[in-house]
């Protein structure tokens, strides 16, 4: 706990983003969810669309009629400072991250308040470390990135698969991903950004590079690898140049539970390879469109921020990650799966993540820090909880 959550504070925890397509599942997860005597409140910049949805939590929870409703503006420094000295975990859904996010998370490492997002934006995540990790170790807030679909299947998926292996050995582990459901507007806005900002994503890795110290005597590397048949899952295996093996890179390193010599690898994975060719071409003619503002304002109203599927839609959802681990000797088999990714499934993360911040004994923590560092097995069990599978599936 930060040594500013140690005091009273109104709020345990704040959603903000409230009123966007995740932020209103993020809420009704809570409203459903949230444990006996939880002091919450959802803030956004608009009130009316705040007292809305207000109504709507009530149907879920009559307590939530009395929920309180903040103003705060991504754009009004000041609403974001006091947002973040009246609570102790603050969760935002707002994106690109990049674009509207530093302001909330500099307020929460300034005011020791602990702070989690969905955020799946190398360049943010670098320039957040280099800006203001210094600042939260100092007050004790714990700034947590990426609590959605982007990367807690994977984080804790490869903290999980290393728990059942040998200590003290070289370890490696593959993941594979597959799922069927849509990306949020939001998830695709920030995608494109960061599509469109190649040389700033660079330059921001290189700069946390220079300030980032590396463990003394072990090394924990995530390399991209290459396409490939995976027997060991019956499937095409892609890799995925996403921030899932970045954070799992960045987990390894600070936990020496993950062995001296730690190799991650991270793919995408499809039974057919036609399916698999598809996705990486569908995904170089985004990259492309996005290099160009016309076409990449063309992409960007597909689907905006706020905007989602269908409660049907969402319900046939699916996603599974599959992990191989070696080492020692062993070699074990284990999957993290659930539902509807891109939306019920990253509300539900979210949401557990700052009650787990909020509730749990954990251990000290301060500064950026992954999910498996700061909550590790705490927020498995919760995930476990809520529904979502994480299985040991062979072992030998």
């Amino acid at each position: 706990m930060s040594s500013q959550n140690g005091t009273e504070r109104a709020y345990d925890v704040v959603l903000f983003g409230a009123t966007g397509f995740v932020g209103k599942l993020t809420a009704e997860y809570l409203a459903a969810h949230a444990p006996a005597g939880l002091r919450w409140a959802i803030a956004a910049r608009d009130t009316t669309k705040l007292e809305r949805l207000r109504e709507r939590l009530a149907s879920i929870d009559p307590a939530c009629a009395e929920l309180p409703v903040l103003r705060a503006d991504a754009g009004d420094p000041a609403s974001l400072r006091e947002l973040a000295v009246h609570a102790r975990v603050v969760a935002t859904t707002v994106g690109p991250y990049v674009t509207y996010g530093e302001e909330l998370l500099a307020a929460c490492a300034d005011a020791g308040t602990d702070y989690v997002d969905l955020c799946g934006e190398p360049e943010f995540v670098d320039l957040m470390y280099v800006r203001h990790d210094a600042r939260a170790r100092e007050t004790g807030a714990r700034l947590v990135h990426a609590c959605g679909f982007d990367s807690i299947p994977h984080d804790l998926g490869a903290y999980f698969t290393v728990r059942q292996l040998p200590e003290g050995v070289p370890l490696t582990v593959d993941g594979f991903v597959r799922a069927d459901g849509m990306f949020s507007g939001g998830t695709f806005a920030s995608a494109l950004n960061q599509f469109s900002r190649g040389p700033q994503m660079a330059a921001a890795a290189r700069d946390r590079g220079q300030h980032e110290p590396r463990p003394a005597g072990r090394r924990a590397y995530a390399p991209l690898g290459a396409p490939r048949y995976a027997k060991e899952v019956g499937a095409w295996a892609v890799p995925l140049p996403t921030i899932d093996a970045q954070v799992v890179q960045r987990s390894a390193r600070a936990l020496e539970r993950y062995g001296p010599d730690f190799r991650y690898r991270h793919y995408a994975a499809a039974k057919r390879l036609p399916f698999a060719v598809g996705g990486v071409a569908a995904a170089g003619a985004a990259f492309a469109a996005a290099q160009l503002p016309p076409a990449r304002r063309w992409l960007s109203d597909r689907l905006k921020p706020g905007e989602g599927p269908s409660e049907e839609k969402r319900a046939r959802s699916w996603f599974s990650v599959r992990f191989v681990g070696e080492g020692g000797g062993r070699r074990v088999f284990t999957e993290v799966a659930g539902g509807d990714p891109g939306y019920g499934e990253t509300a539900k993360m979210l949401a557990e993540s700052a009650l787990c911040l909020a509730f749990d004994e954990l251990p000290p923590t301060s500064g950026q820090v992954t999910t498996a560092v700061a909550m590790g097995d705490r927020l498995i069990e919760r995930l476990q909880g809520a529904g979502i599978s994480f299985r040991v599936a062979a072992s030998r």
